[in-house]
């Protein structure tokens, strides 16, 4: 018996697979995510280094070539192309398409991590990453407060930031823009000579008087406790108070203020963010790979107008730059309209060609049915709604409408020439 003549002469059967198929789709469109863009990986690693303090030509010598060589070796590598510039070395190394990131991944940063102590003391840790759709941000979100800026910095960076990172789905929070608070000490260089110290001795004597480090332990039958040396400094007047060295002339005790100007001062910026041409901070949202991009997005706007509730004295307002989810349901709606519009075309012209309202009820049925039957596949086979996803159901859609109007038009043909 042919799949037709099961669909005729069985039809419960086939209801009730459509019934199944159906409820099957509608939860595996609860459970698909949304996303900008497919998911993809290109064969392509970046190893990043800061030197600060350095020259382009130091940082070739002294970062950017013992990288370029520990990493050649890494295999199926294609090309390496590297950059030096004042306090950065960066390093793309370009793999075959077959490679295994991962594999390559993890070996690059044993490379990295051996070659480690050979860098300069000053030279940061290299940061290695990947070339991946998760890496872009979803949101970009602009912020500002009648706060200056260096505490608006601090707001942001150890208030805002742990809240948002906490929300679930959210991978990471990076900050662009703000100017930092920076507690600057001008050196006097007159009055540094004319008390014959230098300059290394300041910087010991700071160093000295800022330590943090345990001096013991205390234990009893219960437990055991690290007694802790708090030496911080907290103030700037126990900052202008620290003795650098005697004065080799006078023998008297020489301290910070007399010979350097202390003040609390914040950063130079690096960069700048402003948001409808208002300066401020922005902050970049970044999800995790399996996270749903709509999800993550609705709870970051919530979290942002418990913020603002809560700073509500410090005038703390978001304002939202780019939220990538907003053109995905767009996206999204617009395929939904597309369906709807398709299956009442198709029905207004079974009735004006065939005048039969069952033929137009079994389109009403038949194009929706064979949509939804498809989320079970992409839910299965990890699909998300995306560009290409949505793209492609979009021209779906046409084929199914020209099928359903060539398909019920040669079976009403069949009929009218007397067939069964």
């Amino acid at each position: 018996m042919s799949l037709t003549e099961i669909a005729i002469k069985r039809p419960s059967l086939i209801i009730v697979l459509f019934v199944v198929l159906t409820v099957l789709g509608l939860f595996s469109y609860t459970q698909l995510s949304y996303e900008l863009i497919p998911k993809f990986e290109a064969p392509i690693l970046t190893a990043t280094t800061v030197y600060p303090g350095a020259g382009p030509m130091e940082v070739e010598q002294s970062v950017t070539k013992k990288i370029e060589d520990a990493l050649s070796g890494l295999a199926g590598v294609n090309s390496i192309r590297s950059t030096s510039r004042e306090n950065i070395s960066s390093v793309i190394i370009e793999l075959e398409q077959n490679a295994n990131i991962q594999e390559s991944l993890q070996e690059a940063q044993r490379k990295l991590n051996e070659i480690q102590p050979t860098f300069p003391r000053d030279a940061k840790v290299p940061v290695l990453g990947k070339f991946s759709s998760d890496e872009f941000p979803i949101m970009n979100i602009g912020a500002k407060s009648k706060l200056d800026a260096g505490q608006m910095f601090d707001l942001a960076k150890n208030r805002i930031v742990p809240l948002l990172s906490s929300i679930e789905g959210v991978a990471r929070i990076t900050i662009v823009g703000g100017q930092e608070r920076e507690i600057r000490i001008n050196i006097n260089r007159k009055e540094l000579e004319e008390r014959k110290l230098s300059l290394l001795q300041v910087q010991n004597a700071i160093q000295s008087a800022n330590l943090d480090f345990p001096t013991g332990k205390i234990k009893n039958q219960d437990e055991q406790i690290t007694i802790r040396l708090a030496g911080k400094l907290d103030a700037l007047n126990q900052l202008r108070a620290i003795i650098v060295s005697n004065n080799p002339l006078t023998n008297s005790p020489v301290r910070l203020d007399e010979v350097a100007e202390i003040e609390d001062a914040t950063k130079e910026p690096s960069d700048l963010s402003r948001l409808n041409g208002v300066s401020g901070l922005a902050f970049l949202v970044q999800k995790q790979s399996d996270a749903n991009a709509v999800a993550v997005s609705e709870s970051v706007i919530k979290e942002m107008e418990e913020l603002e509730e809560l700073y509500k004295a410090d005038e703390l307002t978001f304002g939202i730059a780019n939220n990538s989810s907003d053109f995905t349901i767009e996206a999204v709606n617009a395929v939904i309209d597309d369906i709807g519009l398709a299956v009442i075309l198709v029905a207004v012209i079974m009735l004006l060609f065939l005048h039969s309202f069952r033929n137009a009820l079994i389109v009403m049925v038949a194009i929706p049915a064979s949509l939804i039957t498809t989320l079970i596949f992409m839910y299965a086979f990890n699909f998300t709604f995306n560009l290409m996803t949505l793209l492609a159901m979009s021209l779906v859609i046409g084929i199914l409408v020209d099928d359903s109007i060539v398909v019920l038009e040669n079976i009403f043909r069949h009929l009218e020439m007397g067939k069964k």
